[in-house]
C-alpha cells in the first residue's frame, strides 16, 4: 500500500518566538511527496529578524519520496509459492540446510550412545560386590543428562522443520575394573574422554551451522550445550585428579561417599 501526502505549509518564527503559524494543505492522495524547503537569513528577512521556513506549492515539486513502498502481498509472493501443500512436508522449515539437519541427527546419536555407556557404568557400580553407591548415582545422573540433551536436539529438529532419524546404538562395556587403575579411576577417565568427545562433536555441529550461515543454530548450540560441556569437563577432570591421588585403596570409599552425599547440604 502506497501513501501519498502533499504538504503545503509555512512556519514563521521571530526572535521573540511570538508568532507561529501553520497551515496545512487540504489535499491528501495515495502517494507521498515533499516539496522544496527555503531558508531565509535575518538579513534577507528584516521584518521578523529570525528565520523563515516555508514549503512551496505542491505543483512545483510532485516527485514522490522513494524507498518507503511496502506492498506485503507483492513481497510474499515468492515465499507463498514455497509453502508446501503435501502433508509430509514441514510448514515451519525456513533456511534450514540439509547438512544442518543431518548433523543434528548425528549429534542425537552421539548423545544417546554416551547415555548408554553411562547407564552401563551405573549398573556396574550398583552391583552388590562393587557397592559404590556414589559413583552409581553420578553415572545414572550423567546418563539421564545425556538423554535429556538428545531429546532437546530432537525437539529442536522438529522446531526447525527437520526429520528426526534415530540411528543404531552400540553395545557398551559391562566391566570397568582395571588391574592397575582400579574401577573408579578407570571409569572416571572414560567419562572424561566421553565428555571431550561430545564437546568435539558439538563444535563440529557448530561449524556446520556456520558454514551454512545458520545463525540461529549457532546461537542454540552455544547457549544450550557448549558452556555446560566445558563445566562438565572441568568437574570430571578434578575427579580424575583426586582418584589418581588416592589410588585403589580405602580413599575410593571416601570419594564415593562424597559423590553420594553431594548436594545434600544444599537440599537441606
Amino acid at each position: 500500500m502506497l501513501l501519498r501526502a502533499s504538504p503545503a505549509f509555512s512556519l514563521l518564527a521571530n526572535n521573540g518566538g511570538e508568532t507561529n503559524s501553520l497551515s496545512s494543505a487540504n489535499s491528501v492522495s495515495n502517494s507521498l511527496s515533499f516539496s522544496s524547503v527555503r531558508f531565509s537569513s535575518p538579513a534577507k528577512n528584516p521584518n521578523n529578524g529570525g528565520f523563515s521556513v516555508s514549503a512551496a506549492a505542491p505543483e512545483t515539486n510532485s516527485r514522490p519520496l522513494t524507498g518507503v513502498i511496502f506492498e506485503p502481498f507483492e513481497e510474499v509472493k515468492k515465499e507463498l509459492s514455497m509453502v508446501p501443500t503435501v502433508p509430509q512436508a514441514s510448514l515451519a522449515r525456513q533456511k534450514y540446510a540439509d547438512d544442518c539437519e543431518s548433523a543434528i541427527n548425528e549429534q542425537i546419536n552421539v548423545e544417546y550412545n554416551v547415555s548408554y555407556v553411562y547407564h552401563a557404568m551405573y549398573a556396574y557400580f550398583d552391583r552388590d560386590n562393587v557397592a559404590l553407591k556414589g559413583l552409581a548415582k553420578f553415572f545414572k545422573e550423567s546418563s539421564e543428562e545425556e538423554r535429556e540433551h538428545a531429546e532437546k536436539l530432537m525437539e529442536y529438529q522438529n522446531k526447525r522443520g527437520g526429520k528426526v532419524k534415530l540411528q543404531s546404538i552400540l553395545m557398551p562395556l559391562s566391566e570397568f575394573d582395571h588391574e592397575e587403575k582400579g574401577d573408579a579411576l578407570h571409569a572416571m577417565e572414560l567419562a572424561l574422554s566421553l565428555e571431550k568427545l561430545v564437546n568435539e562433536k558439538l563444535l563440529n555441529l557448530h561449524q556446520v551451522a556456520e558454514k551454512n550461515n545458520d545463525v540461529q543454530l549457532q546461537e542454540y548450540i552455544e547457549g544450550e550445550f557448549l558452556n555446560e560441556q566445558v563445566e562438565a569437563i572441568k568437574k570430571i577432570s578434578e575427579y580424575v585428579a583426586q582418584l589418581r591421588r588416592i589410588g585403589k585403596g580405602h580413599g575410593v570409599w571416601h570419594f564415593d561417599q562424597t559423590l553420594l552425599h553431594e548436594g545434600d547440604a544444599a537440599a537441606a
